[in-house]
């Protein structure tokens, strides 16, 4: 049996700090060093006075997980339309799905885990692309 990559972290002790968007903070649940880079896990939550924007995107992930702890937020993706995730939604977001978010509650907070730890996120003009 090993204990390496072992970690446990404490809401008492949360630390929140900037990232991918602007109007999110961030909470490294220590995951990335645990794994060697492989996962990363962070509690997200709204960061009051900053105003929200969204572009459609997308990441180049292997796996990515959001599941709602508190509030409300809004996602269009592509192929599947408007779907708002209430405390207690989960969402699977498949590799490379385009998608964008419309809004959030005030008090949104989320858990978001990603494989892996260390990936793109690749802007587009639209959520569903124009067929050829």
């Amino acid at each position: 049996m090993t204990t390496q990559g072992f970690v446990v972290t404490h809401a008492k002790d949360a630390q929140f700090d900037k990232g991918l968007r602007s109007f999110f903070e961030y909470r490294d649940l220590g995951m990335k060093a645990a794994t060697g880079g492989r996962v990363t896990a962070s509690v997200i939550r709204a960061a009051g006075g900053q105003e929200f924007s969204s572009q459609a995107h997308f990441h180049k992930t292997q796996f990515q997980l959001v599941y709602v702890l508190k509030g409300w937020i809004e996602f269009e993706y592509e192929g599947q339309g408007v779907v708002r995730l209430e405390a207690g939604s989960c969402v699977h977001q498949p590799p490379e799905i385009r998608h964008r978010e419309l809004g959030h509650s005030h008090d949104v907070e989320l858990l978001e885990v990603v494989l892996p730890a260390d990936f793109d996120t690749v802007t587009v003009d639209s959520v569903n692309p124009k067929k050829a």
